[in-house]
């Protein structure tokens, strides 16, 4: 018996900057675009391509023993391999050469030269391989916040997470299947920070995470060619179906000062989010010096008050009502350029 009912996640052809602009972004809803030109990478990004351009140059890799990596609990290493040697290895069901075991899964998300403040930017760590792939050009140069090459074994499943900016993921080769979740179920994915605690979302454990299937699952399977668009905040779950190769890309649809600028990978909180964050801790300690039942009547006028101040019913709807010509109150977001 299926847990969750899979909602397939709209697929647009023939999409142009105008198109993306006006018929899918503002929508704030994920979509497949379908027709759109990514460049010689489609018949180029071989096996053996990848690793003549890629060459001998070392990346950071994650390794593990089975095919669902978590996040919060470490169940992989990291490991240091050249390029093409990883290719080859991410590409092969069992190997010569290993770190762990013979079946031992890879996935690599491509980093800056210096991890701790520069974005992967994949003209830069890859600039022969970034000439066969053409960025859509669906938003301001200056908006751009980085480009990150993910190569993954088959079968590789990535944690539920989501991210502060809006991004494109583009499938190369291989297929994927995404599943995704709005950030109106965020209370039903049992976060620790951006993550969430249910692993295996396909046989979850409901006995401790039996709100989950309340959540509604928007599910679609990635082609070579096809574009994923993820608005910020969309909660994203990846398997392999195949071995593959993808470019993620990210841009900043807020102002810039919203973000934090010691932040390489694009997944901090925005400042004025962490800093509202913080004020509720304090908040939450303060209360803590009254008695359980003062507490409890002052934390539910607290909670009260968060959603007369935030909670937003078009939102919402917005998102519920898959397939309507509805869209979110003008000035919600900021439109790309």
């Amino acid at each position: 018996m299926e847990l969750q009912e899979k909602t397939p996640v709209h697929v647009f052809t023939r999409v142009d900057k105008d198109v993306f602009l006006r018929d899918i972004y503002p929508q704030r809803r994920p979509a497949v675009l379908r027709g759109v030109s990514l460049g010689p990478c489609l018949e180029k990004w071989t096996v053996e391509y990848l690793a003549q351009k890629g060459g001998d140059k070392e990346v950071k890799i994650h390794v593990s023993t089975v095919p669902q990596m978590d996040f919060l609990h470490k169940n992989f290493v990291y490991k240091t391999l050249t390029f093409n040697e990883f290719v080859k290895r991410a590409s092969e069901k069992k190997h010569t050469d290993f770190f762990l075991c013979e079946d031992e899964s890879y996935y690599l998300r491509s980093l800056g030269e210096d991890v701790r403040k520069e974005p992967a930017d994949l003209n830069k760590q890859f600039p022969d391989l970034a000439k066969d792939f053409h960025i859509p050009e669906f938003f301001a140069p200056d908006q751009f916040f980085s480009s990150v090459f993910r190569i993954s074994s088959c079968g590789l499943q990535l944690w539920t997470h989501y991210d502060v900016m809006d991004n494109l993921l583009a499938q190369v080769t291989g297929k994927k299947r995404v599943v995704l979740y709005s950030p109106q179920d965020a209370l039903h994915l049992y976060l620790s920070g951006d993550k969430s605690e249910v692993l295996d979302i396909d046989s979850p454990d409901l006995k401790r995470f039996p709100d989950f299937v309340k959540a509604k699952r928007y599910e679609c399977v990635l082609e070579p060619g096809d574009l994923l668009f993820i608005p910020a905040l969309w909660f994203h779950n990846t398997l392999a179906l195949q071995f593959g190769v993808g470019v993620n890309v990210f841009w900043r649809h807020l102002p810039a000062d919203s973000y934090d600028k010691k932040d390489p990978y694009g997944n901090k909180d925005p400042v004025a989010a962490t800093r509202a964050l913080q004020a509720l801790e304090r908040a939450l300690h303060t209360l803590d010096e009254l008695p359980a039942d003062y507490r409890d009547f002052y934390g539910r006028r607290m909670i009260q008050r968060i959603q007369k101040r935030t909670y937003c019913d078009s939102l919402t709807n917005s998102t519920a009502q898959e397939g309507s010509d509805s869209t979110l109150p003008s000035g919600q977001f900021t439109k790309p350029g």
